[in-house]
Formats: C-alpha cells, structure tokens, sequence
C-alpha cells in the first residue's frame, strides 16, 4: 500500500529567528539589496570597460559619456588614476560587482553563508569603499573631471559598504555594543541619503564656477 502522506512546507521562507529584524536585515530584503546595487555597479563597470577598449582601438574615440570638458569618461580614462594597478580600474568592478550578484542570487535561492564569508565580504566591501573614495578624491581635487559611469559606481557602494556593514552589526558578524547597534539599524536608510547629499553636494561645490557659470 502506498503511504499517500504529505509532508508539511512552511510558506514563510524566512527564519523564525529573523523575527524582530529591520527590515532590510533580513536574508531576503538584503539580497535584494545587493542584486539591485550589484547590478547597476557591475552593468557601469562593464559600460567603462567596453569604452576603455574602443579607445585602445581608437585613440580618437569619444567616449558616450564625454558630454563637454568636465564630464568626460574620455578624458579620465587617459589619467594614471584610471590604470592604479596597471590595467584598467573597472575590471575590479566587473569581478567584485559579479561576486555581490552570485551572493545575491545565492541568498535568494536559500542559501545561508557562514559568519567568515560575511566577514570576507565585509572586508572587500571596505576595501572597495575605501578605493572609491580615493577616485572620487582624484576626480574632485586631482583630475578636476567627472566620470559619468564611475559616479554610478559610486552611487551603488554607498547603500552596499552602509546596509552590508548594519546588516553585519545586526547578525553579530561584527561584535558591537547594543546601543550602537541599535542606533545603526534604525538609523540605516538616513545614513545612506546623507552620504548621497554629501557625495552631491561635494561635487556641486567642487564644480559651482561650472555649474552657475560665475
């Protein structure tokens, strides 16, 4: 006789032990997080490197970003600044930004990763954040000329480096007290439009003679 017995699946796909977590903390939401902002960095990356290679083809190639003197991925791209390792920056995107995907994609598909990958990822986070902040460092001060696509690379490691590094504060993955810990999570999302409204406003004051024309 054949047992005709249905085992029972939970429709709530989420762990009981993510109860009482913000929102973007848990598994799902924070996959999100990282397919959305891997996405749109490793798409701009990818942009930078197709352009990188029409201008070795073509040394007079303009750039679909090269828009008047101070925008101009073109003219970026021929700095020391945009070759730091001796090949062109945005390959480091395309291999970093395909590792957030893959995670992304992994998480949503069920998979739980153990507290060293999210400290592996935690550090390469950093150690992208940290070499953005120098080539923005280089295009306001240094270059004096924006990158179209390296500013949307910019915009995608903002809400990554914050939400990964809350997300972490939250699990444990990165010991904290409770009050700091509680602060970052309800303070998460702020946290992340004030560094938009500084990256802006960097940019606006560093190119106000540009933009006003004064």
């Amino acid at each position: 006789m054949t047992d005709q017995t249905t085992i029972a699946r939970p429709q709530n796909p989420e762990p009981a032990a993510e109860t009482g977590l913000p929102g973007f903390a848990r598994r799902r939401p924070f996959a999100l997080v990282m397919l959305v902002s891997g996405v749109i960095g490793w798409i701009a990356s990818g942009i930078l490197v197709l352009e990188r290679l029409q201008l070795y083809r073509d040394p007079n190639h303009v750039s679909s970003c090269d828009i008047n003197p101070w925008v101009s991925c073109g003219q970026v791209m021929s700095t020391w600044q945009s070759e730091l390792f001796g090949f062109p920056n945005p390959l480091i995107g395309i291999v970093a930004f395909a590792v957030v995907i893959t995670t992304a994609m992994a998480a949503l598909s069920g998979a739980q990763f153990g507290r060293w990958y999210w400290v592996g990822l935690q550090v390469g986070v950093i150690a992208g954040t940290v070499f953005v902040i120098w080539l923005w460092s280089q295009a306001l001060f240094s270059i004096y000329i924006l990158c179209l696509y390296c500013m949307i690379v910019w915009a995608a490691m903002i809400p990554l480096f914050i939400l990964l590094t809350v997300r972490n504060l939250v699990h444990g993955v990165i010991p904290a007290p409770a009050r700091l810990v509680h602060f970052a999570s309800d303070w998460a999302w702020t946290l992340v439009a004030i560094a938009y409204v500084a990256v802006a406003a960097s940019v606006f004051f560093r190119f106000f003679t540009v933009f006003t024309g004064l």
